[in-house]
């Protein structure tokens, strides 16, 4: 098929003229973003099939045999005209309306925006770590019990993208995120204000079910306004977000708990975030899901031309219970059970996940109980894992001019499999990581704090490597359905982040720290054959897949 037959297809004849009349140097770049453009228009009407009740009306009997009485004593009226001419689209791959056509400064703003409130989410999920001892004195209870507060927030990770992912593909992906951010907040103030332990568990899990709506709509979102080329960098913002904010709370968060301010500032200061970030989306974030900036293109134009028969694609869904399980809330569950490359990528990442907060209790053990650094002192060796992800994002930047170019020479389409590159580098520095840093924090009378200190370099390059590459393959593989595989990957992941520190105190206590650093390190080197096989198969595997069809 031609470019201009394309065009004419998507009804922006006046673009298909323009491109016949460039040279061959304009027309190349030009191309690429407007196949991206009509690809990503194709994949929302298929979308649209998909959705709760797309198709729900067509099997009824228009004379009533199957309906109840139309009422006022009227008859049925007769049917109206061929629904599809009434039904708004873009005007072609040029169409500014479209969020990837949107300029790059709105497109920074907001990536900016919700990578600063996904940050807020995840720091709120560890800032919790620096209190638990002052928590555990003051209710009574036991260390493991005081974590509890700490993994009932990342079970709310787990539990919250099986609503917000499949509600922000029928609803678009700014309402879950600003009721996310909103709920997020409260829950948070809720905690600070909390004065007995079960209002504090209670709304912890609340306080990370409402935050989990970044988690599984921003990398949408992502997806919705960058192109094939750029995704990949605003992941690496995403991903950044998702990992720096988790160690950046136990540094500060150990000052603040042991200042004249309290444990409850911890939650205050969350709050504050929560409730800034809100603000920022009310005002600043503009609606990204294509078919849903549809819907307002359709409600301006009828209310201009008064013509109450337009609409949008997606407006012809109605709102069936029993659908929205099987078909919306189900997807992203029945994703990560049926398909394979669902499933092991996201066990992989889920591991990862865990064991970054697994090292929120095993730093202290090492640091604090080995070297005898105070509570406070001893969050500083985080830094070492910090600047490790750092590194882990530069790695990945290095990549991406060979995946771009890969992608345009396979006509501006992903190629998902070389997105695990990084992953397999990943998944090497991990164990070696691993190794390092407890074989050398098991002897603090031998072994200077600066040495394991260093081993973090390693363990946080690999653990950024491995989730952030995973992430890009999962969303570029299901790009039709980027919102619920986030879920699915977020729910399984985010249980692991929940158990894995519940353990971790008796892990390496009862282990020892070289024997549990030995243990996990070799879990690690097990994975690593997961992307190498996916890298080698993936592609043969997604032509099988109803989820992820090579487009």
């Amino acid at each position: 098929m031609t470019d201009t037959e394309i065009s004419k297809q998507s009804g922006d004849y006046d673009s298909a003229r323009d491109v016949e009349a460039l040279t061959d140097d304009e027309l190349s770049p030009q191309l690429s973003q407007r196949e991206q453009v009509l690809d990503r228009v194709r994949s929302d009407r298929y979308i649209a099939k998909e959705t709760v009740g797309a198709n729900g009306l067509d099997h009824l009997d228009p004379s009533g045999k199957s309906l109840p009485p139309f009422g006022g004593g009227r008859p049925y009226p007769p049917m109206l005209p061929a629904r599809e001419q009434y039904i708004v689209e873009y005007t072609g791959p040029d169409d500014p309306y479209h969020p990837l056509n949107w300029s790059a400064l709105k497109k920074i703003k907001i990536m900016s925006i919700l990578g600063f409130a996904t940050m807020g989410v995840t720091w709120g999920s560890s800032i919790f770590a620096s209190a638990t001892e002052e928590i555990a004195d003051r209710f009574d209870i036991s260390l493991v019990v005081a974590i509890v507060g700490m993994s009932l927030y990342v079970f709310g990770f787990a539990a919250g993208p099986l609503c917000w992912a499949p509600l922000s593909e029928m609803y678009g992906r700014r309402l879950p995120v600003l009721i996310g951010i909103f709920g997020f907040a409260v829950f948070n103030l809720s905690v600070a204000r909390a004065y007995d332990l079960q209002t504090i568990m209670i709304c912890r899990f609340f306080a990370g079910f409402f935050g989990a709506s970044c988690l599984a709509v921003v990398p949408a979102t992502f997806n919705d306004i960058f192109t094939n080329e750029w995704r990949g960098t605003a992941l690496v913002c995403f991903a950044t977000a998702v990992f720096c904010g988790p160690l950046v709370a136990p540094i500060i968060g150990g000052f603040i708990v042991y200042s004249y301010l309290g444990w409850r500032w911890t939650e205050y200061i969350t709050m504050i975030w929560g409730f800034f970030a809100f603000t920022l989306v009310l005002f600043f974030v503009d609606e990204t899901y294509a078919p849903v900036v549809l819907v307002r293109k359709a409600a301006r134009l009828r209310r201009e031309t008064g013509n109450w028969g337009i609409h949008a694609r997606q407006e012809q869904t109605e709102l069936d219970f029993k659908g929205l399980l099987e078909r919306n809330f189900s997807r992203p569950v029945k994703m990560l059970f049926t398909e394979p490359i669902m499933f092991l990528v996201t066990l992989y990442s889920a591991f990862i996940y865990g064991m970054l907060y697994l090292l929120l209790e095993a730093y202290p053990i090492i640091f604090v109980e080995g070297y005898g650094m105070s509570p406070s002192i001893g969050e500083l060796p985080y830094f070492g894992m910090i600047v490790g992800e750092l590194l882990g994002c530069a790695i990945v930047f290095v990549f991406e001019p060979m995946t771009v170019r890969a992608m345009k020479a396979n006509n501006s389409k992903p190629v998902p499999e070389l997105r695990l590159l990084p992953t397999i580098i990943g998944g090497i520095f991990f164990p070696i990581g691993m190794f390092w840093l407890t074989w050398t924090g098991a002897y603090p009378q031998h072994v200077h704090w600066i040495v394991p200190t260093v081993a973090g370099i390693f363990v946080g390059s690999g653990i950024i490597l491995i989730f952030l590459s995973l992430i890009t393959y999962l969303i570029e593989a299901y790009m039709m359905f980027a919102a619920s595989a986030m879920a699915a990957n977020t729910f399984l992941r985010s249980g692991f982040g929940a158990g894995f520190p519940l353990f971790a105190d008796a892990m390496f206590h009862n282990l020892g720290i070289q024997w549990a650093g030995t243990l996990l390190g070799c879990l690690g080197l097990m994975l690593i054959p997961v992307p190498v096989m996916f890298f080698i198969y993936g592609k043969r595997l997604r032509t099988l897949s109803k989820y992820a069809p090579d487009m």
